[in-house]
């Protein structure tokens, strides 16, 4: 399961809550473990000791024991009915933790926030809310089980007492002796004793039934970017990259987000993307690793269509430093090697010295061995972002992708990050996000984006005079 969630798209996890995830591939998981670990067991040793029972019982009176055929499908009826009414109550149970898990970590991912506008009580009482329905849900089930299984010890009571009753009278008669009965009697109560545990296997069975449902909706969820049976492995690239009449929807029903992207980049140029946010920036550049399939068109790298080429051999080519930094619990140095774990030690230093991060690093206590707090907490943004650069440095891609990677750090760490990348574009085909104009003015072809469409291209000088739209985000910028 957890091979399969990191096998899914984006547009997978852009729907999928972590909550649901979580519970899905904890307490699910457990569910279905603990049935096939223990009741499951279980279960065939009832089956055997029912079967087992009825057969002594018909071998030592058969005309007492026609009343198992009556009972039999009576309790068996019962905890049928049960497991009818309990799966359901099972799946909105798990769906319930599901939601409960993702205000839970909602709240520890955001406790800052919940601090800073001092929403304690709001978020306590949202919890409060989802755990009383998860609460609410649990007591029906309880209630369910108070009546079904005290119905079938009920059935089982009235058996032996028919049995006593009516073999009682055969005993006076002289048909029957009192120790047949009371044999008999005890192989009932081991005819019933199976059912009884049926009961509780049952409602077991319902509640990994449920578990189960809920785990193959992941398993069985289709990735809308796969890898096609006959892909090759890219072969190292020069770094042309082309975009033939590239359209794009994020659902199929829904807007297009890009229409009729035409343009490349040759080996070594830098282009940058600029326009309006939701323009279709970060998109763009999504597709080149195949993060998203295009829905028209094709992406190509060197004249290879990147869904004919295994997505490994792909994105070990394509360095990139998403707009959302993303780093792990563990030391500095594991962090800038996520992507080389075996880099050598001076190769990860030259990686952060050319990202502008090295005198940061060295300042602290153990240097590259200083471990960082989850998700980088005990960094600025600007330090974090570095580091996610020189991560993406370190695998010395031909492509490099820059998802506005500068928008965190002040004017004169912009500066000195741009310096740096100035040196490392060159030779690399890269593909850059800004807001700021002045971080794109040396582009060698600078991308206008409007609405999904490409509104304008060319250098700065071009734009400068041909566009009015990069006219005015420039003027807006940086003149008075």
């Amino acid at each position: 399961m957890y091979a399969k969630i990191h096998s899914l798209s984006f547009s997978y996890h852009d729907r999928a809550q972590t909550g649901q995830l979580l519970t899905r591939a904890t307490s699910d998981v457990d569910m279905v473990q603990r049935f096939v670990g223990t009741a499951f067991i279980n279960l065939i040793s009832a089956i055997l000791m029912m079967v087992g029972s009825v057969v002594l019982l018909f071998v030592t009176d058969w005309q007492l024991a026609l009343i198992m055929l009556l009972l039999v499908p009576l309790t068996l009826g019962i905890v049928a009915v049960l497991a009818r009414k309990a799966r359901p109550l099972f799946m909105r149970i798990q769906q319930q933790l599901a939601d409960l898990n993702t205000i839970l970590q909602e709240n520890i991912v955001g406790v800052r926030v919940v601090k800073a506008f001092a929403r304690e009580s709001y978020e306590q009482a949202r919890y409060a809310a989802a755990n009383r329905s998860l609460f609410a849900l649990n007591m029906e089930v309880g209630r369910l089980m108070a009546i079904a299984i005290p119905l079938v010890f009920l059935i089982a009571n009235l058996s032996v007492l028919a049995v006593y009753w009516i073999g009682g009278y055969q005993a006076i008669a002289g048909h029957a002796s009192v120790g047949r009965l009371v044999a008999f009697a005890n192989y009932m109560m081991m005819a019933f004793f199976p059912m009884l545990m049926l009961g509780m296997i049952v409602t077991m069975l319902a509640q990994a039934g449920a578990s189960a449902e809920r785990i193959f909706e992941i398993l069985d969820a289709q990735s809308e970017v796969e890898e096609r049976p006959d892909a090759v492995p890219l072969p190292p690239v020069k770094g042309r990259v082309a975009f033939e009449h590239v359209g794009f929807r994020y659902f199929s029903s829904g807007p297009p987000v890009l229409e009729d992207i035409n343009f490349v980049a040759e080996p070594g140029q830098t282009v940058a993307l600029l326009g309006a946010t939701g323009s279709g920036k970060s998109t763009i550049i999504n597709l080149i690793p195949r993060f998203y399939d295009v829905t028209t068109g094709r992406v190509t790298i060197d004249g290879y269509d990147v869904r004919e080429v295994t997505l490994e051999s792909l994105r070990r080519q394509v360095g990139i430093v998403l707009q959302e930094t993303t780093l792990f619990s563990g030391t500095i140095r594991e962090n800038i090697a996520f992507g080389r774990p075996d880099a050598p030690l001076d190769e990860v230093i030259a990686a952060a010295q050319a990202a502008e991060a090295h005198e940061f690093i060295t300042a602290l206590p153990e240097g590259y061995e200083t471990v960082i707090g989850e998700r980088g907490t005990t960094l600025s943004g600007g330090q974090k972002q570095r580091i996610a650069i020189a991560r993406a440095l370190l695998l010395s891609p031909r492509i490099l992708i820059l998802d506005d990677a500068t928008s965190s750090v002040d004017y004169a760490t912009e500066a000195r990050i741009q310096r740096a990348l100035e040196r490392l574009m060159v030779g690399r085909t890269s593909f850059v996000i800004a807001q700021r104009v002045a971080t794109v003015v040396n582009a060698d072809r600078i991308l206008v984006l409007d609405r999904g469409r490409i509104v304008a291209q060319g250098t700065h000088a071009e734009l400068l005079h041909e566009s009015p739209i990069y006219a005015e985000i420039y003027y807006s910028q940086l003149e008075t």
